[in-house]
């Protein structure tokens, strides 16, 4: 309980922070990496690795989360060598991840590094690919750092509530990429062609190249 407040005062405000977090939250699920990434998985029928990149992805955020409710990333985004060099890295990662798709659409049934056949099923690889995507973005840490303190009411544990704001961001990831995964399901009969496959490598390879090179020529 928040010292000094009455139990109706601390439900008001936990409930306008929370209404106010979840409309903030729905408005950066808009379209970009993370999208990109779910939406070809579901779409070349390895609905169980499209999971694994899902909580991959938010599994990363949710250690974003932590840390920055601790103070961790605060420390990360005033660090310059640590921030730059986990920038770097993030952006090197991403630029191999998306030039792997674009190289192996060229073949007749692309096939990038890292992935199994079409139709496998590995969850392992997928969630490996999706945490490596969110934890090697400083800017996931920057934003948390920006974001949830403007949402932690006066008085409340900064640490518990902090959590518990990464958990609805969760949520709501997980949400919208049950729809992504829903829709790629819908259409995997025409994205499975060998020509719109080779379309959907080089156009999904082409942005998440697209988000390293960003990541490495602009700085916080």
């Amino acid at each position: 309980m928040w010292p000094g407040g009455s139990d109706r005062l601390i439900i008001v405000m936990v409930l306008s922070s929370l209404g106010s977090f979840v409309v903030v939250g729905l408005l950066t699920l808009t379209p970009g990496m993370d999208t990109a990434l779910i939406l070809r998985t579901a779409a070349v029928g390895a609905p169980r690795r499209a999971w694994g990149v899902v909580l991959g992805i938010q599994s990363g955020t949710l250690v974003w989360g932590v840390l920055t409710s601790a103070g961790v990333t605060a420390l990360l985004t005033a660090s310059h060598l640590a921030y730059e060099t986990l920038r770097w890295a993030g952006a090197c990662y991403l630029v191999w991840m998306g030039v792997a798709m674009v190289w192996g659409s060229r073949s007749r049934r692309p096939q990038p590094v890292d992935e199994p056949a079409v139709g496998s099923d590995d969850f392992v690889p997928g969630s490996r690919r999706g945490l490596l995507t969110n934890l090697l973005n400083p800017k996931m840490g920057a934003f948390y750092v920006a974001l949830l303190p403007q949402f932690i009411p006066a008085g409340a544990p900064t640490f518990g509530y902090g959590v518990l704001l990464a958990g609805v961001h969760i949520a709501l990831g997980v949400v919208w990429s049950a729809v992504l995964v829903l829709l790629a399901r819908r259409l995997r009969q025409v994205l499975r062609r060998p020509v719109a496959r080779r379309l959907l490598d080089r156009i999904t390879g082409t942005i998440i190249a697209g988000f390293g090179v960003r990541l490495a020529t602009n700085g916080l």
